[in-house]
């Protein structure tokens, strides 16, 4: 198993087929009908896609649920997914969408799961804002879908500058202090 995203690794899936291929000619041999097949490379990396987003999802939750301020839950969000892609040891959505965007342009069913899993993301983030925004902490003419591109996008950015080194800590620091401002209306006059 892949301890970062918690699915069989490739070349483990490949044993288990040479595995599978060998105990399946016996089971022939013996009168048993066919296996099911095990899983292809798409199918284990649908599978990562999808270990990926319940574990960002989670991490999201479990920001929500430690943080009561309505004005802090996105901000929370979005520090706890940033430390965890930082400091943590699992692979992480963004890393992965990242990944496919070049599978997505050769596969199809890529492509379909993909961007159905951005959109899931998506509305996911738009919904904490529309709720954060019925608490009080978040502007009401605050646009929650926009708003919620831009939270993802700041995910996307974060995997971009730790692969590059482009952006550190302090802009960081400055980006989300900034949208904090702008979502909360807090320093405006």
């Amino acid at each position: 198993m892949c301890g970062r995203c918690g699915v069989p690794r490739f070349r483990e899936v490949q044993l288990q087929r040479r595995d599978h291929r060998r105990d399946r000619a016996r089971e022939r041999s013996h009168g048993a009908g066919p296996l099911p097949p095990l899983s292809s490379k798409r199918d284990l990396y649908l599978a990562c896609l999808d270990a990926a987003w319940a574990h960002a999802r989670r991490l999201w939750e479990d920001a929500l649920a430690n943080e009561p301020d309505p004005r802090l839950q996105l901000a929370a969000m979005g520090q706890a997914y940033i430390h965890q892609q930082r400091t943590g040891d699992k692979v992480m959505l963004s890393d992965l969408w990242i990944q496919a965007l070049t599978e997505a342009s050769e596969d199809p069913k890529i492509r379909r799961y993909l961007r159905d899993q951005v959109r899931g993301v998506h509305d996911f983030v738009a919904d904490r804002i529309r709720r954060a925004q019925k608490a009080g902490g978040i502007k009401q003419d605050r646009e929650p879908d926009a708003e919620a591109w831009i939270f993802i996008s700041l995910g996307l950015l974060s995997t971009i500058d730790r692969r590059l080194g482009t952006v550190g800590d302090r802009d960081f620091e400055a980006v989300f202090a900034s949208r904090r401002a702008w979502m909360t209306g807090e320093g405006s006059s």
